[in-house]
């Protein structure tokens, strides 16, 4: 385990990479005995520097959840972030590439809560009663290091790399759906670039939920009422540039749009 002055420092550089739009060494690279717990630790870290600044944490992300992304990112294992309110975009907005470093999109489905979840013990039925609505989204992942070529530890510490997200307008009763057949369709500039389902998410995107709150709980860190948790990627990760519009449809939700301009950082 990384000493206390280690993880600091190495949760400082992320956030420095974050501010500065300068890439920093991977995890793996300056630390390869570093294990999953100490990249959380780090992970903290670079969260806290965010709060420290004036953010506030509104939700947690989960990532690597389909087979898609794992096998773009060579991690094969599940893992989790924050979101906060910085990162949060609504329906129809426009992002500036500069303000990102090397950024990707996906479209996945996002839970807002109604309830606390607390685990472990949360069953899909549980996080059910716990939502109240489902919206498409899309999240548009950034590393802060030299390049996409990373491993579990530095996903992990670059808070599931995740850069911003962009949360759907419409809103659905997950109970009136079986959520993992729900089909996504992903259009760039008027154009099918890919097609998924609920089921490319652990299963669902219920189950992955699920799967959080009892990750997060064998921690002692429940799931808030109000949080907004976004499910994961149901389809491989896209490559964005200055111009491009997207739309995101989730068959019984609805549909999410967004745009890009300009150039990103790396």
């Amino acid at each position: 385990m990384l000493d206390q002055s280690r993880t600091d420092a190495l949760g400082d550089a992320l956030y420095d990479a974050l501010t500065s739009g300068k890439p920093t060494p991977k995890i793996s690279a300056l630390e390869p005995e570093s294990d999953i717990e100490d990249a959380y630790r780090i992970q903290l870290r670079m969260l806290q520097r965010r709060l420290d600044a004036g953010d506030t944490v509104i939700g947690k992300k989960i990532g690597l959840t389909s087979r898609a992304i794992q096998d773009a990112l060579g991690v094969y294992q599940p893992d989790f972030g924050q979101v906060t309110q910085a990162m949060l975009f609504q329906d129809g907005a426009t992002i500036d590439l500069g303000t990102l470093m090397q950024p990707r999109l996906e479209g996945e489905l996002a839970f807002r809560l109604k309830s606390d979840l607390m685990g472990p013990g949360v069953t899909v039925t549980d996080v059910i009663r716990a939502t109240d609505y489902v919206t498409p989204c899309f999240e548009i992942v950034d590393t802060r290091f030299d390049d996409w070529q990373i491993k579990i530890q530095d996903t992990v510490a670059d808070n599931a790399s995740c850069g911003v997200f962009v949360l759907g307008s419409a809103q659905a009763d997950p109970r009136d759906l079986d959520l993992s057949l729900a089909g996504m369709v992903l259009e760039k500039n008027g154009e099918v670039i890919a097609t998924g389902a609920g089921a490319a998410v652990q299963g669902s995107p219920v189950m992955a939920v699920a799967w959080l709150a009892n990750t997060l709980g064998k921690l002692g860190i429940g799931l808030k009422a109000g949080e907004i948790i976004l499910s994961g990627a149901q389809a491989p990760l896209m490559a964005v540039a200055d111009g491009d519009h997207f739309t995101c449809e989730i068959a019984g939700v609805g549909k999410c749009e967004m745009r890009f301009k300009g150039e990103a950082q790396v």
